[in-house]
C-alpha cells in the first residue's frame, strides 16, 4: 500500500540524503522511507523527539544487555560498550534538545516495530544471537536512512544535530552486521534477506499511531 504525498519545499542544508548514506546501507534496507512517513514525521515534531529520545534509550539498554548476557566475547563486549555510551549520549542530547524547545518528555507506547522483527527471533543460540544483531543492524540502519531523509526538511538546527547521527548510526548497523557474521561461519545472507524483507513490510504497511519506526499513516 502507498500514499500519495506532497512534501514540503527542502531547505538549504548542504548535502541531500543521497548524500549523506553510503551506498551499501541503501542496498541493504529493503526499501527507502516511503514520503507519507515523513510528511507524517513532519507534522509530529513532538512526538518525532520523544520517540527518538527512547530509542536512543531502548538502544543503550540492548546494547548492556547483550553486554551481560555474552561475556565471553571480547569483540562484542567492546563494540556494544562503544555503542551503549554512544547512545546515552545522543538521548541526553535529544532531551536537552527538547528542553530548548519546551517539549516535555513523556511515556509514548512502543510501536509494533522492534516487536514485528523479534517475534521471528530463534529460540537457540548462536541463531538467536544471530537474529538478534540482524535485528540490531536493520534498526540502526533505519534510523540512519530516516534521519538522513527528515534532514533536507528541518530547521537548521536539528538538521545539523541529525548529521551527525547519520554517522555514528551507519557505523552502529555494520558494527552489528560484523558480528553477526562472526557468530558462523556460514553464509548468514538468507537469514538477514528474512529479516530485511519483514522490516521492509513493517515500512510500507499502515500504522495507526506516529512513531520514529512506524509504517505509513492508516488514513
Amino acid at each position: 500500500m502507498s500514499l500519495s504525498v506532497t512534501l514540503p519545499a527542502v531547505r538549504d542544508h548542504g548535502l541531500g540524503a543521497d548524500d549523506l548514506l553510503p551506498q551499501s546501507l541503501h542496498e541493504f534496507l529493503g526499501c527507502p522511507t516511503p514520503d507519507a512517513w515523513i510528511a507524517w514525521a513532519l507534522d509530529n515534531h513532538e512526538i518525532l523527539l520523544i520517540d527518538h529520545a527512547q530509542c536512543e534509550k531502548k538502544a543503550a539498554s540492548t546494547a548492556m544487555s547483550l553486554l551481560y548476557r555474552y561475556v565471553d566475547q571480547p569483540l562484542l563486549l567492546s563494540k556494544m560498550s562503544q555503542l551503549a555510551r554512544e547512545e546515552l549520549l545522543h538521548f541526553e542530547q535529544v532531551v536537552n534538545l527538547m528542553e530548548r524547545r519546551g517539549v516535555a518528555y513523556r511515556h509514548l507506547t512502543a510501536s509494533r516495530y522492534a516487536e514485528g522483527l523479534r517475534r521471528h527471533l530463534r529460540a537457540n543460540d548462536p541463531e538467536r544471537l544471530i537474529d538478534v544483531l540482524i535485528i540490531g543492524a536493520l534498526i540502526e540502519a533505519r534510523s540512519c536512512e530516516r534521519f538522513a531523509r527528515l534532514i533536507p526538511y528541518l530547521d537548521e538546527e536539528l538538521a545539523r544535530f541529525y548529521r551527525t547521527l547519520v554517522k555514528s548510526e551507519g557505523r552502529h548497523y555494520e558494527d552489528y552486521l560484523l558480528l553477526a557474521r562472526q557468530q558462523t561461519s556460514v553464509s548468514i545472507d538468507e537469514r538477514i534477506a528474512v529479516f530485511v524483507a519483514k522490516e521492509a513490510a513493517l515500512m510500507t504497511t499502515p500504522d495507526t499511531d506516529f512513531r520514529f519506526h512506524s509504517g505509513i499513516p492508516a488514513s
